[in-house]
């Protein structure tokens, strides 16, 4: 939701709220203080409603708003909502009731001061009516805060939708392209008459890549031991193109537990190192390591290239400007992303906050 209409929500509550506290009072000194003059009037009617009435407003208000909502309502703690709630309303009408009191004192309060007892009880009154009217201004807050954070979710929602859709779209493509279905089934057939079990093996890792692309990623996450599983067919598969053992070295560190990841999120990285990784006959020229803490997830993944060999910029491969995006969409100030590219290597450091 754009800043320019919150701001006019909050313009729009406080204008009706003294347009009516003005109106109610005005009707209030015009029938109730005859003896006063129409100075005298206007200004007790200044202070009720500056101090009296608007201060622990806006003070209950705010506090909701910033405070109450994102740090417990939010969270589905309702009990100490209520409770935090009623000492903020009472807490700014004390202090709106001590600025009335000792600051700008008004002829019924020196009233109180020779009425002993009664002063005392009159002084919890208006204490107490003061909390009723900011905490009435406190739940206009939730109510609006509740409001926009709604509509901002919903927001959120279309556009992690959108992207990933975009993404299902670029790897579907990009891992049923016709070539890459062709050069994989060439070197599984010519595996056929070598090692039958091992072709197999692979067409069977090629249908389960082609079942996780269409079934599997439809969800929001998906669970971290399917996608390793994922990545180590996928890695398979690419290592039969090459005579070289050493060429990808792979390896998960940590316990996968049930945890779960927001799926497509390493894939399009990994598939870049592969599409960039153009000398297949050094050692290592690919690693890729999953590194599993309690709190985190972390991908290092890095490929050596030919420098006389032109490659694409950092984002421009398949699915990295998306899944950038993607990332700052569902992991929000829940990530780091850090790009390391030299003359010779390109390596991503990407850790993710999956508390």
């Amino acid at each position: 939701m754009k800043k320019s209409f919150i701001i006019l929500l909050h313009i729009g509550f406080w204008a009706c709220y003294v347009a009516l506290i003005s109106i109610m009072l005005g009707v209030y000194y015009r029938s109730s203080l005859y003896g006063s003059t129409q100075d005298s009037r206007i200004m007790n009617a200044f202070k009720t409603i500056f101090l009296f009435v608007l201060v622990p407003s806006v003070i209950s208000y705010f506090l909701y708003y910033y405070r109450l909502f994102p740090k417990f309502l939010q969270q589905k703690k309702y009990f100490l909502s209520f409770i935090y709630g009623i000492l903020i309303s009472a807490a700014a009408s004390v202090f709106a009731y001590i600025l009335l009191r000792y600051f700008i004192e008004t002829g019924s309060i020196r009233d109180m001061d020779k009425n002993g007892v009664n002063g005392r009880s009159t002084a919890v009154r208006v204490i107490i009516i003061m909390t009723i009217i900011s905490s009435i201004s406190g739940i206009v807050a939730l109510v609006i805060k509740g409001f926009v954070t709604w509509v901002t979710e919903i927001k959120l929602k279309e556009q992690l939708t959108e992207k990933t859709h975009a993404m299902e779209m670029a790897l579907i493509k990009s891992q049923l392209d016709p070539h890459l279905l062709f050069n994989t089934i060439n070197n599984i057939d010519s595996l056929i008459l070598k090692d039958a079990v091992a072709a197999s093996d692979y067409l069977n890792k090629l249908s389960d890549i082609m079942r996780f692309i269409l079934y599997e990623t439809k969800g929001d996450s998906i669970s971290l031991s399917k996608e390793i599983e994922y990545i180590d067919k996928y890695i398979a598969l690419q290592k039969i193109r090459t005579a070289n053992e050493q060429y990808v070295h792979f390896t998960v560190t940590g316990i996968i537990d049930n945890r779960s990841i927001a799926h497509m999120v390493f894939i399009p990285f990994i598939e870049n190192a592969f599409k960039h990784a153009n000398n297949k006959k050094i050692e290592n020229a690919i690693t890729v390591n999953i590194v599993i803490k309690e709190d985190t997830i972390q991908l290092l993944c890095e490929n050596k290239f030919d420098p006389n060999v032109k490659v694409h910029e950092t984002i421009g491969g398949l699915g990295n400007e998306l899944i950038v995006k993607r990332l700052n969409l569902i992991y929000a100030d829940r990530h780091t992303l850090e790009v390391h590219k030299t003359n010779e290597s390109y390596r991503i450091n990407l850790l993710i906050h999956n508390g």
